[in-house]
């Protein structure tokens, strides 16, 4: 399975904001929109993510309180990223390697979406639910003479 196959079902909204933003109108915006995640974006391109890793990480920096800080100052400006084509399990891998929830998913130097690890859990157990299905449906449908010829 391929993150194009999570994108195809999630559908496209993205939620974007801008590095120089107060952190306040970028946390608000997350509330609002029951996102975990907003993706840095400048002169179009990826410059960081927003998490509410990033944002409890500053109020805790800054005494229990948000302060003036803009996302600049808060965003991890190293995400990591993946295509469309990056295959589910390397995703895995990458997002437990360094405990990132959230991934942006890159053609070239457009954002095409980003997947949570929460999405990713979500096809995997999807997969398998099918195939077990599958598996199910084949033993049911054994045919009778296929075990008489077998022992």
């Amino acid at each position: 399975m391929k993150v194009s196959d999570i994108l195809r079902v999630k559908g496209t909204t993205l939620y974007t904001v801008e590095p120089d933003s107060d952190l306040k109108s970028a946390v608000e915006l997350m509330a609002e929109k029951d996102i975990g995640s907003l993706v840095v974006m400048s002169h179009g391109d990826l410059v960081g993510m927003l998490t509410f890793r990033e944002v409890i990480a500053k109020v805790v920096a800054n005494g229990g309180m948000l302060g003036q800080s803009t996302v600049r100052n808060a965003m991890d400006d190293a995400p990591l990223t993946c295509t469309g084509e990056t295959d589910l399990d390397e995703v895995r891998r990458m997002m437990l390697d360094r405990h990132a929830r959230y991934m942006p998913v890159m053609d070239s130097r457009m954002l095409m979406g980003v997947i949570s690890l929460y999405d990713v859990a979500k096809a995997v157990v999807d997969s398998q639910n099918f195939e077990n299905k599958m598996l199910k449906a084949y033993i049911r449908d054994w045919p009778a003479d296929a075990e008489q010829s077998a022992d």
